[in-house]
């Protein structure tokens, strides 16, 4: 099962309202970056923080808005095999202790629905575009199949591929399932970047022309 992660737990200070709400193209970033991992996950698991309640309240009225308009219908044949499209909110009660937190959070719920790869993605960068989340969804289960070609266990694969636009790394990451493991528990890394370094065996790169994946939308 291939699981999406989106981090929308931050305070958002700097946009001075949810981050999550804030709207482009007439659609939330976080029901944007919902439907972005619904193209090539099975499920999506969003981890909220500030104002959660409120978020969560919102997202699934406009959630209701889109079904009822059958625009829903679109992201189902995206996924070519899916019946249905599944979305999880998890309410991080430490989500102040920063990102890496919620990532760690958001993987070990990734983990539970026995994930064997997850794509993370953070709520400011609504502008990636759905073909980027494929080819990196792409690419990862290339390299899973590749190493199991091998011989090797799947499970033991501590692997992460980054998009990168312009050698400038970018988002959303893959992991394997054996990575986020080792991240989910690491009380040593200093954020996302640093676990990743600190505990992959082998990271992987995909140059994208997408200027959305390393793009962040943190001001009003």
């Amino acid at each position: 099962m291939r699981v999406g992660v989106v981090l929308a737990a931050g305070a958002s200070r700097r946009m001075g309202r949810p981050k999550p709400l804030v709207q482009i193209a007439g659609q939330t970033f976080l029901v944007r970056s919902v439907r972005r991992l619904w193209g090539a996950c099975d499920a999506v698991v969003v981890v909220l923080g500030s104002a959660a309640h409120e978020v969560q309240r919102s997202i699934e009225r406009e959630f209701e808005r889109i079904v009822a308009s059958s625009r829903v219908s679109r992201d189902l044949k995206s996924r070519h095999r899916a019946r249905r499209l599944e979305a999880r909110f998890l309410v991080h009660a430490r989500w102040r202790r920063g990102m890496l937190s919620s990532v760690q959070a958001g993987l070990s719920a990734a983990l539970e629905l026995r994930a064997h790869a997850i794509l993370v993605m953070p709520v400011d960068q609504p502008s990636v575009r759905p073909a980027t989340v494929g080819a990196v969804a792409g690419a990862m289960e290339a390299a899973l199949a590749a190493y199991r070609g091998g011989g090797a266990k799947r499970s033991r694969f501590a692997y992460a591929l980054i998009p990168r636009h312009r050698r400038r790394r970018g988002h959303p990451i893959a992991v394997s399932a054996a990575l986020a493991r080792a991240i989910a528990i690491d009380r040593g890394a200093t954020d996302l970047s640093d676990a990743v370094r600190r505990n992959a065996r082998l990271i992987g790169y995909l140059d994208v022309t997408d200027p959305g994946v390393v793009q962040n939308r943190n001001r009003g």
